[in-house]
């Protein structure tokens, strides 16, 4: 069921601006699908790649707090003769199935697939972090059943000379050229990758203490951001690494966890603090004030995503087990107060991400379910 906050209220669910209409509403609103897993579910990553047969493809990564993790690859039937089920439906659930699994050392801080979408492509990869870079790759089984092999191609290691390793806590993979991925540790380093070379390009130490997330610009290949431990967000550029920019720092220096940029506005960045139930918006042009600061949570905020194909809507989630959608066109104007929508979870909700080749879909992660949201 859709859990609205204040549902007897409408003004919260006007259809959000260059959505395509009034989605929001209506018999569509229903349509939830959830994917029940036998461990709690946190790392997840939507397919970018356009599959015969299949609606969604995600990639979803246990949390257990012992050595041996999984990742699973699931997919979810297209609706049959054109017709979308949803949660109206009771085989809703049944619709999602898991294509293959493998184990995973430690449980994953972060799965992304590649960017690079090129069909004919002989490679489908995956990477994932946690104790290293890994990248998978995921065939089709010839079964007809929609089921797949996943085989390890990779392992990226930078640090040859020791036995131990520093945890890598996130990762992206920069989407101009498919072949560099990025890395940041608890080390206090981000880790430019070579990806068919399986080398380091460069390593530098990017902050003061631990590096909680890394991210490229949008429609570039060299700009990244990094957040971390030290409360800062900072700017590098691969072109000049002897320089960094600091574009903004917590109060009381707070460790900052995550760092999401705007994908249709590269001056956009958002990030949030441990334990803090605001997400702040940053222009990059104006460092140090944020441009916005996005309230609404009654519990600490765990994940942000930018609507792939709007430079103004953000869906923020968290301890409250709400996942809000922000609306952030007039935030130059007035500060942004409320969402524009809300969906109550059964579970505080661990993570999030938006879909980037299907914009009218979101998904989270509460508890051992991953649920996919029609938006």
């Amino acid at each position: 069921k859709m859990a609205d906050h204040h549902a007897a209220d409408p003004h919260d669910y006007p259809p959000p601006p260059d959505s395509g209409g009034g989605v929001v509403g209506g018999a569509q609103r229903k349509e939830i699908y959830t994917y029940k897993a036998p461990w709690t579910v946190f790392a997840m990553a939507w397919s970018h790649r356009p599959e015969p047969n299949t609606q969604f493809r995600l990639a979803v990564g246990s949390y257990v707090e012992q050595y041996s993790n999984t990742v699973s690859i699931v997919k979810k039937r297209p609706p049959e003769g054109g017709r979308s089920g949803g949660s109206a439906d009771s085989d809703a659930s049944a619709q999602i199935y898991k294509a293959c699994e493998f184990d995973h050392p430690y449980p994953c801080t972060k799965i992304l697939w590649s960017p690079d979408t090129r069909s004919g492509g002989s490679r489908d990869l995956l990477a994932t972090t946690g104790d290293y870079l890994r990248i998978w790759n995921v065939a089709d089984d010839g079964s007809g059943r929609g089921t797949l092999i996943p085989t390890k191609e990779a392992l990226l290691n930078n640090n040859k000379n020791s036995e131990y390793c520093a945890p890598l806590t996130s990762f992206d993979w920069n989407e101009a050229d498919p072949n560099v991925v990025g890395t940041s540790s608890i080390d206090t380093t981000c880790t430019i990758w070579d990806v068919q070379a399986q080398t380091a390009r460069t390593q530098l130490i990017a902050h003061d203490r631990e590096v909680f997330d890394l991210a490229f610009a949008p429609r570039g290949r060299d700009v990244f951001a990094s957040v971390g431990a030290d409360g800062s967000v900072r700017m590098f550029d691969l072109r000049s690494l002897e320089h960094s920019t600091i574009v903004y720092e917590s109060r009381n220096l707070d460790p900052l966890l995550r760092l999401e940029w705007n994908r249709q506005d590269p001056n956009y960045l958002a990030t949030f603090a441990v334990d803090s139930r605001r997400t702040v918006v940053l222009d990059i042009r104006v460092p140090s004030a944020p441009a916005a600061e996005l309230g609404g949570h009654a519990g600490c905020v765990n994940a942000a995503a930018w609507a792939p194909h709007s430079s103004c809507h953000i869906c923020t989630a968290g301890d409250d087990s709400q996942a809000l959608i922000w609306d952030l066109s007039s935030m130059t104007q007035r500060p942004v107060e409320d969402p524009i929508l809300a969906y109550g979870a059964d579970g505080e909700i661990n993570n999030l991400q938006w879909s980037a080749s299907q914009p009218d879909w979101i998904s989270i992660a509460f508890g051992d379910k991953l649920q996919i949201l029609r938006v």
